[in-house]
């Protein structure tokens, strides 16, 4: 079994987004965004569910019109999950969603224009017991930050976030979270370190415009690694340039590469060499297909030798190494003989049939 993260998490005050907790000693939350068009409900309802099934904890929906927040309406009927609703500039978009049943809204109170409106936003906001999220992005800074400083900078965006902050202080609302974006590494961690230690509400953490699959989920994995290593972050979203679902699946790696969440099977996999006796590759691939909608917690081992296979799958809750012939481990201890034809057959029979033991105890 894998041993307790050491890892000591910045203390933050916990809000609700629906019935997930975020914040305090809650897990830390993976989220996605929708990206179809919202005012169709069916395709927009399909994606969610799909979200859904890899386990998605809240899922963000953009609301750029009153047309849209009618659709919204039908979305949340439709689903489970907690939703928040994507809106800028427009306040009516706000109260109209408040009055449909959204979970989170994500509004820039300085964006929205006038004092009255911004009133109007927060006290229904707390009315209906809803949490903001503050968005900062580093593309995004007001215009009279951007001539202060020249370009984005961690402390710009700091800046631009105390702003933000300060407008909810103001109407005594600390029901909030805020997140500060860039697509750079390096301004993104350096902005929530800044911030971290002056605020107490959760932190929303992305490194935003990541860019396609692979090089998005590295520069996510690097930026949100340093963070959360450094106990930083109480919810995450990666954004990729890809199927939402994949944001999912990466940020739930993310977590369980630091040992902070055992969502899912953690797959355990050697990356193959002249002495694999299976194909390990082709192995591994098919059997991560097959077992995708597992959300349990569960370690499994597939190595293709015998020269790390045997301790790697004795660590693990299931492990297979290759062999003449390969053995099978359940718990540690060697279990049965598998032939190469039969590899992915029998691991998902027995990682379901493991799972099945352990609900019944």
């Amino acid at each position: 079994m894998l041993p307790n993260s050491h890892i000591v998490r910045r203390k933050s005050r916990q809000i609700m987004v629906g019935s997930v907790p975020v914040g305090g000693d809650a897990p830390i939350t993976v989220q996605s965004m929708t990206n179809t068009e919202t005012c169709d409900v069916d395709a927009t309802v399909a994606q969610i569910r799909r979200l859904e099934s890899v386990g998605a904890d809240i899922v963000r929906v953009s609301v750029p019109s009153m047309e849209a927040a009618e659709a919204f309406a039908k979305i949340r009927e439709q689903v489970n999950v907690p939703l928040v609703s994507d809106i800028h500039f427009d306040h009516r978009i706000a109260l109209k969603v408040l009055e449909l049943g959204v979970d989170c809204l994500r509004i820039n109170p300085g964006n929205i224009g006038k004092d009255e409106r911004v009133r109007s936003v927060v006290e229904a906001a707390r009315d209906h017991n809803v949490p903001i999220r503050i968005g900062v992005n580093a593309g995004s800074l007001e215009k009279e930050i951007q001539k202060k400083y020249g370009e984005p900078t961690p402390a710009a965006m700091v800046e631009s976030a105390m702003r933000h902050i300060d407008i909810l202080d103001r109407l005594n609302f600390q029901n909030f979270k805020i997140s500060l974006k860039a697509s750079d590494v390096f301004m993104t961690v350096a902005a929530y370190r800044e911030l971290a230690g002056q605020i107490e509400q959760p932190l929303h953490l992305g490194i935003t415009e990541a860019g396609g699959f692979r090089p998005g989920t590295v520069k996510s994995a690097i930026g949100l690694g340093m963070l959360l290593a450094d106990g930083i972050g109480d919810t995450i979203r990666v954004s990729l340039a890809a199927d939402p679902v994949e944001e999912i699946k990466v940020g739930f790696d993310i977590l369980k590469s630091l040992h902070l969440r055992s969502k899912g099977i953690n797959l355990i996999a050697c990356p193959s060499c002249s002495r694999q006796n299976f194909d390990v590759i082709s192995t591994v691939n098919a059997l991560e297909s097959r077992i995708e909608d597992i959300l349990e917690p569960m370690s499994v081992a597939v190595i293709g030798c015998v020269v790390n296979g045997p301790g790697e799958a004795r660590e693990a809750d299931l492990g297979l190494t290759g062999g003449q012939p390969n053995l099978l481990y359940i718990n540690g201890e060697p279990d049965s003989k598998l032939g190469n034809e039969e590899l992915v057959d029998r691991l998902e029979a027995q990682i379901r049939q493991q799972i099945e033991n352990r609900k019944k105890q």
